[in-house]
């Protein structure tokens, strides 16, 4: 490890690692598995609860993307909400993050211990959730190029699955392939029940893990300190995020849907699987479920990474112990790694003491933790804007469209969905440990002194 004082984050992403890693942190089992639970409640209306969800998310990056093109540094909307808005927004801002990440990554080795069931039926769930938490940890000690390199490779695997599945499902409604010749078209999306089986009430309540779905995309704001040319990479990494979310999640749920009537799907199984089952590709849920596997660890991977670089930005902030600062000699944050590795551990036991609701627990944790993470960035951004001066505002070369409507209106779709947490049992949880994980960050705050530094 370096001597802190000598510590730097090393900029060896290029545009490629950029534009795949910020995809592929937000595939991960929200969508492939998430997605199943969010069907059961809204049914083929989950269609528009992606759009929706999408949009928001989309204007959340641009609002991200002004700031963090004018100013890239690590950590991006820590910092800017410590210039912006306070020293302790700022501070919560950081932490936060770091334990929207974590709750993360606890869903993501659940997941892997529920897919491995399928090669090994009857495992213990914990020992697959440790052995993956393991593996990631090594992967992040590579240097950051390295690491880019894995992390797109990852998420092109799931990328061109999405793909293949999309074509070969417009296939099987169109022209009946795999089906006999015959075309099965699109009346699963309005027959039992119609488009809104469940009214627009189970389309609220789907949101919960839509937006969860979601989360990792800001993942682009964390690596602004580690990018070549970050101007160039995170304005088109931005822009390309809406086309994404229609192609990746719209079509993808809308081809899904199509085919596999939504009330034959029990809320466990990956809709993923369970649709190239129905094209009767042989060997299709093997595959399937080895792809899925891919996205878990592709998406605890990402999390661990940004867990690091936010407790090192931290450090660098002086709101972290200062060991956090500590780099590799590759410029990996690797004592604070090591820490989020060791804390993740609790998702370990979380896994062998509640298996069945583990995964419901903290996918709604880590919604809360982002919808607060998201909310920052919008009052942030708002305030940033209000502080310029005329001729800065002028310069600024990324802005947010139609501002300031749509940072208000995203902003008030974020508070929507954080009340939605508290109409369900199973997400209801997030109300009570968001709050006071927030509540103990500020005692924290002025406990240890730091609202006396200048």
């Amino acid at each position: 490890m370096q001597n802190s004082k000598d510590s730097q984050l090393h900029r060896g992403l290029e545009e490629r690692h950029i534009a795949l890693m910020s995809l592929g942190a937000a595939i991960g089992v929200g969508l492939f598995l998430g997605s199943a639970s969010a069907i059961k409640l809204a049914g083929p209306a989950i269609i528009i609860s992606y759009a929706i969800g999408g949009l928001m998310i989309y204007l959340i990056m641009r609002a991200l993307g002004e700031m963090a093109i004018k100013n890239p540094v690590a950590g991006s909307f820590s910092r800017y909400a410590s210039e912006y808005v306070g020293p302790l927004a700022g501070y919560i801002t950081g932490w936060n993050y770091w334990f929207v990440w974590i709750a993360t990554c606890m869903a993501e080795i659940t997941a892997v211990g529920i897919y491995m069931q399928f090669w090994f039926p009857g495992t213990p769930q914990w020992a697959w959730a440790l052995a993956a938490l393991a593996i990631m940890t090594t992967i992040n000690f590579l240097a950051v190029k390295a690491y880019g390199e894995l992390e797109f490779w990852f998420a092109l695997i799931k990328i061109v699955t999405i793909i293949l599945m999309i074509v070969l499902g417009f296939g099987m409604i169109l022209f009946g392939l795999g089906n006999g010749g015959i075309a099965v078209g699109f009346g699963n999306l309005v027959e039992n029940g119609g488009f809104f089986p469940n009214g627009i009430s189970g389309v609220i309540l789907s949101f919960q893990m839509v937006m969860f779905a979601y989360l990792g995309i800001e993942m682009l704001g964390v690596t602004a300190g580690e990018v070549k040319n970050p101007e160039k990479s995170l304005k088109r990494a931005i822009d390309t995020v809406f086309y994404r979310i229609l192609l990746f999640y719209v079509l993808a749920l809308t081809v899904i849907l199509s085919i596999t009537p939504w009330d034959q799907m029990n809320g466990k199984d990956s809709p993923f699987v369970m649709m190239f089952d129905k094209i009767g590709i042989p060997g299709a849920a093997g595959i399937i479920q080895f792809v899925v596997l891919t996205a878990a660890l592709s998406s605890c991977n990402s999390g661990i990474f940004s867990t690091g670089r936010m407790l090192f930005n931290l450090a660098q902030q002086g709101e972290s112990p200062k060991s956090f600062q500590r780099t590799t000699k590759t410029g990996v944050p690797g004592v604070a790694i090591i820490v989020s590795a060791v804390v993740l551990l609790f998702g370990v036991y979380l896994n062998y003491m509640e298996a069945d609701k583990v995964f419901g627990y903290v996918t709604s944790v880590a919604t809360f933790g982002a919808l607060w993470t998201w909310g920052t960035i919008l009052v942030t951004q708002i305030i940033s804007r209000k502080k310029m001066s005329p001729g800065e505002k002028q310069g600024l070369t990324y802005k947010m469209p139609l501002f300031p409507l749509t940072s208000y209106f995203a902003l008030a779709f974020l508070v929507f969905v954080m009340v939605i947490l508290g109409f369900s049992a199973d997400t209801r949880i997030a109300l009570i440990v968001g709050p006071i994980w927030i509540i103990l960050l500020v005692v924290l705050y002025y406990a240890s002194g730091l609202h006396k530094r200048k």
